[in-house]
């Protein structure tokens, strides 16, 4: 037994200071014990496991009605409201909301109500991966709209019970017309991943029985979300020109097909594309047609001028300029050396990205004979040679290299293009094809990232006679403006691959006019007898105007004509005195056509074509006068292909929601189309069709 006294000296006796060792253990004590209450602990030490939010409401609710706090109905009106406060007050004291902490909390976005502008773009998940990619908003000049959203998954690495506690209840808050967009009230349970030590129900903390609720505000209000970084060009439709006052009009040749598959996609994800992402070339150049060809390889193309009745427009007539190239047998095409450019940046791992990248350069290699030659050099973070120049007869070497791509990092595409170039001239072919076939998702974000710095580059990379085509993949990310660019300045062709179908298009069963380039720099410019045409408007080709005195100025850049490409132009005509003038007439500019003394007033118009040769630089020039003998007296005497090509041209008007073809129906576009459809061996025009009436059923600008 323990004297008294002994107590009493212990309880006096003065504590001694602690010394740094004696700290030093105590804070190596708390911080182990600290660290396994975090590891085995579901709650502070010392406190009971909370109830939920309902089981405490009702708790508190049980304990006040006990209290028998009031015996009538008309007090218990009265009081009912502080009570209410006082509940949830209490609750949050007991367990407040946490929008923060390790808890993973997916929100998802108040849906807009649609509206009726045409510009309007709808948002998309951004590519996954390559994290320095940024979006930047100030430069792109529009955002494309996107497909839907695809669900996204709930908590990284959960099990698949994990999974299926992750759930969103939507609540719609009513609204009127006049109201703001709604809002939603997102609920989410997040449960955590599994403990490391394989104990995932003992180690589940109280994250996973968190019930979180929060208000969202408006959309427009919202935090930063994720945004679609898609970046076309913006223009405007070309306007109506009257031919007494503007009688020349001047362009480029248009090739590319970028524009048809990307429109073609969106339909088929179900909605209307925005309207700077049609094209009309584009459109119309996607599909063969059987023009007529020169005679010879000495003339490169030939051009077929046809005056018709216009379908959207009884006072108006089209005037169709169609263009074939020579189509150069595979026996006596060149031989053939070119650099697979691929991005390999993080943005590039979905499948409709670098694995069908992948899968298109395979059907290209295919189609390549023996002696041809591939190099490969990838760029992400930077650019490296994955395969040097190498024979197409080492054909499984270079299948093999393809097959090792994988995605990573940022986009250094300039350093890619410089080594590109700098392998197509280690084996340059002369009197051969010499490209570079760059394959992206999207922007150029290390290194040379403007547009017109990347131009300058490709304008000088191209004097060494290697030229430049763009392919396009995927979706959220893609630089469509950047792409143009810099095809149109690589002497190349800008395509966008969506499918497997349409790899096998542009580079099988179109590889001779992708790779064999017969004509360079080819213009277009088309002068208006204002005594037989009062007005004219060129259907598409915006982003390929040119100033009249660059038509015979050399050194002024345009596009280029691939083996058996066939080009069409079509303009929209206002004969003089049809009554369909859309502009006032100049009070004092009658005198000047009407004199009696101007030079071929029976034609409507004068073309001129100006091209290069592949290795020259001095142009040459075809020109073709336009009178009644090229007219057709109904647009069904036009031809099959003629109809169609009208068909399509009316088509990506209607999308683009044109003046001209407001009135203008999906029906009578499917009617002109049907009926134009003809030999279609590989089933473009049958799908253009379904898109008629995808369009149509979306309800896209009627």
């Amino acid at each position: 037994m323990v004297d008294d006294n002994e107590l009493k000296r212990l309880r006096d006796i003065a504590a001694p200071a602690p010394g740094t060792d004696a700290k030093a253990r105590a804070f190596e004590a708390a911080m182990r014990a600290y660290d396994m209450d975090e590891k085995t602990s579901p709650a502070a030490q010392g406190s009971a496991n909370g109830l939920r939010l309902t089981e405490r409401a009702q708790k508190l609710w049980s304990e006040i009605m006990q209290k028998k706090l009031f015996a009538a109905p008309a007090i218990a009106g009265l009081i009912a409201l502080p009570i209410a406060g006082y509940a949830a007050i209490y609750m949050l004291r007991e367990q407040p909301f946490h929008f923060g902490g390790d808890e993973k909390i997916t929100e998802t976005l108040a849906d807009k109500p649609a509206t009726n502008a045409p510009d309007k773009a709808k948002q998309a998940p951004v590519a996954e991966g390559d994290n320095q990619k940024k979006a930047n908003a100030d430069s792109a000049p529009r955002q494309v709209p996107a497909a839907p959203p695809k669900p996204e998954s709930t908590v990284a690495g959960g099990t698949a019970q994990q999974d299926a506690l992750a759930r969103e209840v939507t609540e719609p808050v009513p609204s009127t017309e006049a109201a703001p967009p709604s809002n939603r009230v997102i609920m989410r349970l997040a449960p955590q991943a599994p403990a490391a030590d394989g104990a995932a129900q003992a180690g589940r903390t109280t994250a996973e029985s968190k019930l979180m609720v929060r208000r969202l505000m408006p959309a427009d209000q919202m935090l930063p979300q994720e945004q679609n970084r898609d970046r076309v060009e913006e223009f405007k439709t070309n306007p109506v020109h009257a031919a007494l006052e503007d009688p020349v009009s001047t362009f480029s040749i248009d090739v590319d097909t970028a524009s048809y598959s990307f429109v073609r996609r969106s339909l088929k994800e179900g909605f209307v594309p925005q309207a700077d992402t049609v094209r009309v070339e584009e459109m119309i150049n996607y599909f063969p047609y059987d023009w007529k060809g020169p005679d010879s390889a000495s003339t490169p193309f030939n051009s077929t001028v046809s005056v018709m009745p216009t379908p959207w427009n009884e006072h108006t007539k089209l005037m169709h300029v169609a263009i074939k190239g020579f189509d150069v047998k595979p026996a006596e095409q060149p031989q053939a050396n070119l650099v697979f450019l691929i991005d390999v940046s993080g943005s590039m791992n979905e499948q409709d990205k670098l694995p069908l990248l992948r899968s298109a350069f395979r059907l290209l290699v295919n189609r390549l004979k023996p002696d041809d030659t591939v190099s490969i050099v990838t760029y992400a973070g930077d650019a490296g040679t994955v395969l040097e120049p190498t024979r197409v007869s080492e054909k499984d070497k270079i299948l093999n290299a393809i097959d090792t791509l994988t995605p990573g990092g940022s986009t250094a595409g300039e350093a890619g293009i410089r080594q590109a170039y700098r392998l197509a001239q280690k084996s340059f072919v002369k009197d051969g094809i010499n490209r570079v076939m760059l394959a992206t998702d999207g922007d150029f974000n290390v290194g040379q990232t403007d547009d017109d710095d990347l131009k300058r580059l490709i304008e000088q990379e191209r004097k060494s006679g290697v030229f430049l085509s763009v392919f396009g993949f995927g979706r959220g990310n893609l630089n469509d403006q950047m792409m143009q660019t810099i095809a149109q300045n690589g002497n190349g062709t800008a395509a966008y691959i969506d499918t497997l179908a349409e790899a096998e298009k542009v580079l099988v069963e179109d590889a001779s006019s992708t790779l064999f380039t017969i004509a360079k720099d080819v213009k277009i410019q088309v002068e208006f007898n204002p005594n037989k045409v009062s007005e004219y408007r060129l259907v598409g080709y915006e982003t390929r105007a040119l100033n009249r005195e660059d038509f015979n100025n050399d050194r002024v850049d345009a596009g280029e004509i691939g083996s058996g490409h066939s080009v069409t132009a079509i303009y929209e005509i206002t004969p003089k005195g049809s009554g369909g003038e859309q502009i006032d007439p100049l009070r004092y500019g009658q005198a000047s056509v009407n004199n009696g003394g101007v030079a071929n007033a029976d034609e409507y118009a004068f073309v001129k074509i100006r091209y290069k040769l592949p290795n020259e630089d001095a142009s040459k020039l075809i020109t073709t006068p336009v009178t009644s003998a090229n007219e057709v007296s109904s647009f069904d005497q036009a031809s099959t292909d003629q109809r169609f090509s009208v068909a399509v041209a009316a088509f990506g008007q209607k999308l683009r929601d044109e003046d001209a073809t407001a009135k203008f129906g999906y029906d009578r576009i499917m009617e002109i189309a049907t009926a134009g459809r003809g030999a279609d061996p590989f089933g473009y025009r049958s799908e253009f069709l379904s898109l008629v009436r995808l369009a149509s059923a979306l309800g896209g600008n009627r």
